[in-house]
């Protein structure tokens, strides 16, 4: 069984710094395939690069924390924050009020078909579904995402499973690693709904769940490390950590993983490594 390789840039759309760095990653690097945030300020400028770029695969990425929302906030009033008008602010938040029955299902399905909705107005069609902040492994929310899937021909979804080891995780931070071991449990449950309803998902998936950025070092090893299947690496890419920080009120290195994606060196790694490169469609 041969090794294939799934680059992912998400929140494609969020700015306009992200989009051009999913440009470089396609043009002179490894990325494939990116998820956008209809809800984001660039989602135009998104669905034009995608367009123009062939060998991109565009999924959805669905957005339930950390945006505006598409839907007005009447609608759906369980996901809204009403001290700013705009959906919670984080995972931690929004798992909290789903865990206590205060994020009502029935106006998430309603969120996130407007979401899909916006998306298929382009005209473009989706490779995947997954989700901001990993919120669509949670149990309802996965069914809600599977039924819009089978609904409108999307074949394959994200199963954010990533390995809990200390590689992948900051030492002494327990914390984390607790939280991405909660992750992978509910991850491991929403791939076996997934594939039970006839969906495809990446067998391994690699990336920085929580903590720093994968930069060339992680993403050197996480390539050494990959087993035969598809292995998806999530990635946040961008061009200016000094606009995109405080734009996106998140301390991330995106250049660092701009870098990783583009350098010459990991290319040819792939390369040695006899790794096909590719996106969601050819799971």
């Amino acid at each position: 069984m041969a090794k294939h390789l799934i680059v992912n840039a998400d929140d494609f759309g969020r700015h306009v710094l992200i989009d051009r760095a999913v440009e470089l990653g396609v043009e002179k690097g490894l990325i494939r395939s990116a998820t956008v945030m209809v809800t984001g300020d660039a989602f135009a400028d998104a669905v034009a690069l995608a367009r123009r770029t062939p060998a991109l695969g565009l999924g959805i990425h669905f957005t339930l924390v950390d945006a505006r929302p598409v839907l007005p906030a009447r609608q759906i009033p369980s996901l809204i924050d009403p001290a700013t008008g705009r959906l919670w602010p984080d995972h931690n938040v929004f798992v909290k009020r789903f865990l206590s029955g205060r994020i009502k299902l029935p106006e998430v399905a309603r969120e996130c078909r407007a979401q899909l909705d916006a998306f298929l107005s382009t005209g473009l069609v989706p490779t995947h579904a997954d989700s901001h902040q990993h919120m669509h492994v949670l149990s309802g929310i996965m069914d809600i995402v599977i039924d819009l899937c089978l609904d409108h021909g999307i074949p394959a979804v994200r199963i954010p499973a990533i390995p809990v080891s200390l590689l992948a995780t900051r030492p002494g931070n327990l914390g984390e690693q607790v939280g991405r071991m909660g992750l992978h449990v509910l991850a491991e449950r929403a791939r076996h709904k997934a594939l039970a309803a006839g969906l495809r998902a990446p067998e391994h998936f690699g990336g920085i769940v929580a903590g720093t950025a994968v930069d060339k070092k992680a993403l050197r090893t996480i390539l050494l490390q990959m087993k035969e299947g598809t292995t998806e690496i999530m990635l946040h890419p961008g061009t200016d950590n000094q606009v995109l920080i405080p734009a996106t009120a998140w301390d991330h290195d995106f250049e660092a993983e701009l870098d990783a994606v583009t350098d010459s060196g990991l290319v040819e790694l792939v390369h040695q490594l006899d790794i096909t490169v590719g996106n969601f469609s050819d799971l």
